[in-house]
């Protein structure tokens, strides 16, 4: 256990999850529809047919699963705010009920002990901002700033923390490029405009966030995954490098004020829709930077695919999740220690780390998930090897809370900490929720001793 608890005083323990993953009342208080709900009624796109619409109930079932984290004894809570709830068309005309809901949800949240981290874009864009032209075109990203500066104003005497995108890679290259996610487009264009406008928007609520929270204290959410050629041959080592411009630097290179790598803008070939002023504030200074890890990226060439022109290729014999995703915990320390040592971290949190599995219900009514907990102790022990090797850990967020709507994947990947019952909506803590409790446990006692 020493491993998993060597963090330092006021270490985060917390856990995550996003707003059209769980909440459903999709069409309830005033609430329009997402990119999300329109994307999950195309034929095909979705895995079993399912949709969000209901999800696991946590828009009138918030209290207990706020409990279930007091139970668990955790100190923060990373959850998303749906901007059709607040905002249903995307402007100026703001949904008081829609406001109302995140102000109870805070006040649960602190009323239990628990730190908010509310990421404002976790995905749901409005649909009525989608039919006019969505994230490849800038206005998007104007009303983005304006819509954080509702929610800012609103919630910002109890909220400190912030995050502004959670994950834009998946928004841009996943939903414009690889049409695999909402909306559905696979178009380079598109794409790389579309990741120009999410950094936009990223630095319009930078700015909003902080002009309506004095001492905010605000970051950004990446995914990132470190590259690795499959051979030797030059060709995979090339689409390595190709792939970590794609994936990482990409997205890391202009928040920090470096600008777009000059390699990946020859690449794509599209002019970015650069003014006066745009790179300044997507480089406006963060108070911590958002890491969220799953696996590592092994690549080989492959000249006829999609950009970056590598594809993903995996290791035989090396065990994988339930979703199919490469098992590498030192890739976590790994990116860990690249932020610190090449980007200049002051503040890191982990916002997202977890693994699915095809649990069950046993007989007894429990949910053993040996692999989950496997998986939970081998990356903690990670992130303890970056800390002491200098990485400034902040906080760990585990991936997720609930079983919940797994995008692409429907119902069928289960991410939880705790198991949800879809048609009953009951929560059961699984035997990694548990382990997860007594770890933070463990940690509190080691802190108290030296205290």
């Amino acid at each position: 256990m020493d491993d998993l608890t060597a963090f330092p005083q006021g270490f985060l323990w917390g856990t995550a999850t996003s707003s059209y993953q769980i909440e459903g009342a999709v069409s309830e208080d005033g609430r329009a529809p997402s990119i999300w709900d329109t994307f999950c009624k195309v034929p095909g796109v979705i895995d079993g047919g399912d949709n969000g619409d209901v999800a696991c109930d946590h828009y009138h079932r918030w209290p207990e699963d706020i409990a279930l984290m007091r139970d668990m004894g955790v100190d923060a809570y990373r959850f998303s705010i749906a901007w059709p709830r607040v905002m249903p068309q995307g402007d100026s005309k703001v949904n008081a009920a829609g406001l109302d809901f995140y102000d109870r949800l805070v006040d649960g949240v602190l009323a239990a002990g628990i730190t908010p981290y509310p990421t404002l874009y976790h995905w749901d864009l409005p649909q009525a901002l989608q039919d006019r032209g969505g994230w490849p075109e800038r206005e998007t990203a104007e009303r983005f700033g304006e819509y954080a500066d509702v929610v800012a104003r609103r919630l910002g005497d109890r909220v400190v923390n912030w995050t502004t995108l959670n994950e834009p890679l998946c928004s841009a290259w996943i939903g414009h490029l690889e049409g695999k996610m909402a909306p559905g487009m696979t178009d380079l264009t598109a794409a790389v405009r579309a990741s120009y406008h999410l950094h936009l928007a990223h630095g319009r609520a930078v700015a909003a966030i902080r002009a309506a929270v004095p001492g905010a204290q605000v970051g950004i959410v990446n995914n990132l995954s470190p590259c690795e050629p499959a051979t030797d041959r030059e060709a995979d080592q090339a689409a390595a490098i190709r792939a970590d411009g794609h994936t990482n630097r990409w997205w890391l290179d202009p928040i920090h004020g470096r600008g777009y790598p000059q390699d990946m803008v020859d690449l794509y070939g599209v002019d970015l829709p650069v003014r006066a002023g745009d790179m300044e504030a997507i480089a406006a200074p963060l108070d911590f930077l958002g890491l969220n890890y799953y696996f590592r990226n092994v690549v080989s060439d492959d000249p006829t695919g999609p950009a970056p022109y590598a594809r993903q290729v995996y290791e035989p014999g090396r065990p994988r999740t339930g979703m199919d995703w490469e098992i590498t915990p030192d890739g976590l320390e790994q990116l860990l220690m690249r932020l610190t040592e090449e980007y200049g971290a002051q503040r890191i949190l982990v916002t997202e780390n977890g693994s699915a599995w095809p649990d069950t219900v046993g007989t007894d009514g429990q949910v053993s998930d040996p692999d989950r907990a496997a998986y939970l102790d081998g990356h903690l022990a990670a992130c303890a090897r970056a800390v002491r090797r200098g990485a400034p850990l902040a906080g760990y967020f585990a991936w997720s809370l609930l079983d919940n709507f797994e995008w692409a994947y429907g119902y069928a990947k289960r991410f939880g900490l705790v198991h949800v019952d879809y048609a009953t909506q009951k929560r059961t803590l699984k035997g990694s929720g548990q382990r997860y409790t007594d770890i933070i446990a463990a940690h509190r006692r080691r802190m108290r001793r030296a205290a």
